[in-house]
């Protein structure tokens, strides 16, 4: 299948999503969902450029917006970390009561915020890469996922787990783990976006985690 009609899929996928999430945040404000909310726009806009890459063509145009995709993902992703805390709030652990759970995001955020721009933005240089019928920019010299993404993955994964034990919803341990492994893992496919599919099965896992929160009423 051609790489670039997967890119697409993801667009749509979040726009339905950032859609659900809109909805759900007029109907009912949930903490959760308003901590996602960045993370789902900043994915939408890097599908949609990877998406147009082709058609736009190696131009000064495509590049813009490529760096942008770099700056939106320093600045939205690290917002993970105030979803995982929303969404262990909910399950009223001890631990959650503590000042140290209160102050942690903030602080927490605001350091990923400060590595990822300071590792993977100042000073960025990016270069046109054809893959897979798919144009992109990408960062030169970069290898392996940035020290940010881990650290949230590992956040994340350590949520699902007290999610899973305090209320028994194995759907975000299973997209946390569904994360981690198609990063880590060399999987012998044709595309270059399955990185990509591995971030939409997380987020539909999360989305479906904050609306089951929701209505169970946690």
């Amino acid at each position: 299948m051609d790489s670039c009609l997967l890119f697409l899929l993801y667009t749509i996928i979040y726009f339905v999503s950032l859609i659900i999430i809109v909805i759900n945040i007029k109907k009912s404000p949930v903490l959760s969902l308003l901590f996602l909310l960045p993370v789902v726009i900043g994915l939408l806009y890097d599908n949609a450029v990877i998406t147009l890459g082709r058609f736009l063509g190696e131009s000064n145009l495509n590049e813009q917006l490529n760096l942008l995709r770099f700056l939106l993902h320093a600045i939205f992703t690290p917002f993970l970390t105030f979803y995982a805390w929303a969404v262990v709030k909910k399950t009223n652990i001890s631990l959650t009561r503590s000042l140290v759970f209160r102050i942690a995001p903030y602080v927490i955020t605001a350091i990923l915020i400060i590595i990822e721009l300071y590792n993977e933005v100042i000073g960025l240089q990016i270069a046109p890469k054809w893959e897979y019928g798919v144009l992109t920019y990408s960062s030169v010299g970069s290898s392996g996922p940035p020290l940010m993404v881990i650290i949230v993955a590992i956040i994340l994964l350590i949520a699902s787990i007290i999610v899973l034990v305090k209320q028994k919803w194995v759907w975000f341990f299973i997209g946390s783990l569904v994360m981690i492994i198609m990063n880590a893992v060399k999987i012998p496919v044709n595309s270059g976006a399955l990185t990509n599919l591995s971030e939409v099965i997380l987020i539909a896992s999360l989305l479906a985690t904050s609306l089951f929160q929701a209505r169970k009423h946690y």
